[in-house]
């Protein structure tokens, strides 16, 4: 038992070992199952042309803003500015953030600007579309369904990118190389 137990505590302790392991592990998730998510999202908003990067489409405004977007009557020329800018930002958000995140550039800083951004999509959700009245699509934490969209899924989407907060990037990134050019040479 006793050779058991220190076979366990030497695999156990090189995995404590891997500091590449969990970053690196977190931004291939993130790459594989949220980049394309948030890019695609980003698409449906933009408007038409070059110009659509500067004018977001109506469903930009509806998606992000849908109770002030029926206040108007679905006619942006009724919003603010604020409106504008907050959707344009978010539109530019959902294409920038990810593309930093896999490119590891930046990399706890976009993934922190992600969490506040699939929370501001989660209010959203909850608030503007009316979740909040959808049981099944909020979720509950400590039951045994796994499968509640926004405080099940997200909450796992946040772990993931708090990693990246935490732990950084990993060796392979741009940061990593960024960082290994900037120390001088001794």
């Amino acid at each position: 038992m006793t050779r058991l137990i220190s076979i366990h505590d030497a695999i156990l302790a090189r995995l404590e070992r891997a500091d590449w392991l969990l970053p690196t592990l977190a931004r291939f998730l993130f790459a594989a199952i949220l980049a394309g998510y948030y890019w695609a999202a980003g698409l449906t908003k933009l408007g038409d042309g070059v110009s659509g990067l500067f004018r977001p489409s109506p469903g930009a405004y509806t998606q992000i803003f849908p109770r002030a977007m029926e206040a108007a009557g679905h006619d942006i020329g009724e919003l603010s500015f604020l409106h504008w800018a907050v959707v344009t930002a978010g539109t530019w958000a959902e294409f920038a953030l990810p593309a930093l995140i896999v490119l590891g550039l930046l990399t706890r800083l976009a993934a922190l600007g992600m969490i506040g951004l699939v929370v501001l999509q989660s209010l959203t959700d909850l608030y503007g579309h009316g979740a909040i009245a959808e049981p099944a699509t909020v979720g509950a934490w400590f039951d045994t369904a796994p499968g509640g969209v926004i405080l099940d899924q997200r909450a796992l989407w946040v772990f993931v990118l708090l990693v990246l907060v935490v732990r950084g990037a990993g060796p392979v990134s741009l940061d990593r190389l960024m960082s290994a050019g900037a120390r001088p040479l001794s």
